[in-house]
């Protein structure tokens, strides 16, 4: 299947248009295999198993940074086949039952060798994603999930530090915008500890992930945690008020929390800042929450 990622130095797309799908496959990824199952993929792809230079034999290299993609992703050892051909996309990869991975780049990788392993990491992780059943109807979405996935999991900062823009061209490997991918990284780094703009060699990858980590700390810090801010916090006190005076009003979508007023009194729900997974717990002050889902243990003051 093709993962339909454009090579012809196009116009790259900034921002975060794609946030809730990108959330919603943390999400799916979470709820698949567990935060034990998160947790085996705690170390990312170090960049020596990516690295690949002129002097490296196209094809020997090729394969050998695909095995090192499959040993990382935890995938079954098989032999790697990987070949070269003119093709509209970056690459597409065959999702048979067989043994083998067979996958295809376009033939411009063939001068553009640093960037192999983020085509080859996209790929492979289709391959994952397939043997564990795991999928977003629509080609757009599943696109998403897949580049989510493979950054969330230790590889996809390859996928970031492919990014490249000047003022006369632009590349971008991926269905996310460069500060997506950014945020993801970030989500995956207050997970687990790690720094990956240290492996960037784009400068540009690494504003864009500055401006991801801006996002998500903003995630970290939003009511009813206790982290919040000053300002969150008294939107957050006025419209509990006003939810307890008035029980049949809806939920405003201008705030990242909904409250819901019952026989067992009020209640408040919002995203778990790790996995994203609603929470939804009595309004009774401060609280410590675990999340039912990750398992993350959260602060609140409801």
């Amino acid at each position: 299947m093709s993962d339909g990622r454009s090579v012809d130095g196009s116009p790259v797309v900034h921002g975060f248009p794609h946030l809730d799908t990108v959330r919603a496959a943390i999400t799916a990824l979470y709820r698949r295999i567990s935060p034990d199952g998160v947790r085996r993929y705690a170390t990312s792809l170090a960049p020596a198993d990516a690295a690949f230079s002129d002097a490296d034999d196209l094809h020997l290299g090729a394969q050998r940074v695909a095995r090192a993609l499959v040993q990382h992703l935890h995938l079954p050892e098989a032999r790697v086949i990987v070949g070269f051909r003119p093709m509209e996309h970056a690459a597409s990869v065959e999702l048979a039952a067989g043994p083998e991975y067979f996958i295809e780049l376009n033939d411009r990788f063939r001068t553009h060798r640093r960037d192999i392993g983020a085509a080859l990491a996209h790929e492979i992780t289709h391959v994952l994603l397939h043997r564990l059943g795991l999928e977003f109807p629509g080609t757009r979405d599943n696109e998403i999930l897949t580049d989510t996935v493979t950054a969330y999991l230790g590889a996809g900062w390859l996928l970031l530090d492919a990014f490249r823009e000047d003022a006369t061209s632009s590349q971008k490997l991926g269905y996310l915008t460069p500060e997506e991918f950014g945020y993801v990284l970030a989500e995956r780094a207050l997970v687990f500890g790690e720094d990956p703009s240290v492996w960037f060699t784009s400068p540009q990858a690494y504003t864009a992930y500055r401006k991801g980590r801006d996002r998500a700390g903003h995630d970290h810090h939003r009511p009813p945690l206790a982290s919040a801010g000053w300002a969150g916090r008294r939107r957050y006190a006025k419209d509990r008020r006003h939810a307890g005076e008035h029980p049949g009003a809806g939920p405003d979508p201008s705030v990242p929390y909904a409250f819901e007023n019952g026989s067992a009194g009020l209640r408040v729900s919002f995203a778990c800042p790790t996995c994203h997974q609603r929470i939804r717990v009595p309004v009774r002050g401060r609280v410590r929450v675990r999340c039912g889902l990750c398992r993350t243990v959260l602060e609140c003051d409801t």
